[in-house]
Order: C-alpha cells, then sequence, then structure tokens
C-alpha cells in the first residue's frame, strides 16, 4: 500500500499573495490542489455542483451551469443562504480534494484553500503555511483588483479570520513583499519538511 503524502494547507487573508505563492511551491514540484478552481470546476456545466444548487435555488442555474451573480444576488436577499450553499457545496469540494490527494505519487502536495481555519480545514492536513503582508500592502493590492471597493474588501475581511491569528496558528509563515523572499521562504519551508517530517 502506498504511503498517503504529507499535505500542506496554504491560506492566507485576501490580498497577501497566496495564489502566486502557491504557483512558487507548484514550479518546484509539488502538486497544488486549488479550492477555488475546484468550486469552478463543480459549478461548471456539468459540475457537480450543478444540481444540488438548483435544488436550493432553481434561478442560480442558467445554460447548465451555476452563476456566479446569480448565487450573489440570492445570498444577498436571504440570510440563510449561504450556510444552506455550503452545506452542499463543503462535501463536494471535500471529496474533489481527497481524490486529487489519493491519486498522487508525489511525497509532498499542497492544498491552497483561502478559508482553511474558518471551515476547520487545518485538522485535514499536516502542515499549514500562511502567507501575510503588511496591512497598507494588502490593503493597495486589493483595492488595485477591478471593481473592488473599500467597502467590499472590508465585507470579505470580515469573513475572514484576522491575518495575526491565522500566523499564530501556522507551522510556517511567509511574508510576500517580494518575489525573491517568498520564493527564498517556499524553498527553506520545503527543505525544512523534508528534514524534519518526511526523513524523521
Amino acid at each position: 500500500m502506498k504511503k498517503p503524502p504529507l499535505v500542506i494547507g496554504l491560506t492566507g487573508s485576501i490580498g497577501m499573495g497566496k495564489s502566486t505563492t502557491a504557483q512558487m511551491f507548484a514550479k518546484a514540484g509539488v502538486p497544488v490542489w486549488d479550492a477555488d478552481a475546484a468550486v469552478h470546476r463543480l459549478y461548471g456545466k456539468g459540475g457537480a455542483a450543478v444540481g444540488p444548487v438548483q435544488a436550493l435555488c432553481p434561478d442560480a442555474v442558467e445554460d447548465g451551469g451555476v452563476s456566479r451573480e446569480r448565487l450573489r444576488r440570492w445570498i444577498a436577499g436571504d440570510p440563510g443562504a449561504l450556510s444552506r450553499l455550503e452545506s452542499v457545496v463543503h462535501p463536494l469540494v471535500a471529496a474533489d480534494r481527497a481524490a486529487f490527494i489519493a491519486g498522487t505519487d508525489a511525497p509532498v502536495v499542497l492544498v491552497d484553500i483561502p478559508l482553511l481555519f474558518e471551515t476547520g480545514g487545518e485538522k485535514q492536513v499536516d502542515v499549514v503555511v500562511v502567507v501575510t503582508a503588511p496591512e497598507d500592502v494588502q490593503r493597495q493590492r486589493v483595492l488595485a483588483r477591478p471593481g473592488m471597493s473599500a467597502g467590499e474588501m472590508e465585507s470579505i475581511m470580515a469573513r475572514q479570520t484576522p491575518d495575526a491569528e491565522k500566523r499564530k496558528k501556522a507551522d510556517y509563515v511567509i511574508e510576500t513583499l517580494s518575489m525573491d523572499a517568498a520564493r527564498a521562504a517556499v524553498a527553506d519551508v520545503l527543505a525544512d519538511i523534508q528534514r524534519t517530517r518526511l526523513n524523521a
């Protein structure tokens, strides 16, 4: 029986550089599973979430896939909508992640989960890596995104565990002020995992 891989959980608040850091792990040879991409697949035409979401909110489905815009409108108008949606989508996302982990022969894999702590996902991984940056840098990055307002940024951050709390819970913290520093930190994390966990 093959040995299961060591699973790194990568997380970080909005604008902290998580996706870029995930790409650095991928370039270092670590298979990466992306929670947002998984939801995209599940919501796509013929995706596993389309039927269950349609049962909750028939208007949310158009052209055989889930419309995020229609979902947003439904959630905005119904206080209980988000928790009902999560109760059907989270198990599908977890199954997608489990299939990815089971299907790899790599010794280490990374799961990129924006709401790792908020969903209790840290219990499903072996090591937690948190990406961080100073607050002013985070704000600048987020507000530079197309269509992003200060109000929307505040609303997103209100649903996320504060950065300081995430850093306290992390096994490793990677600061993303510069690409070179982040790349070096990724190499250090992998070397440390190799030394302390894979060869232990």
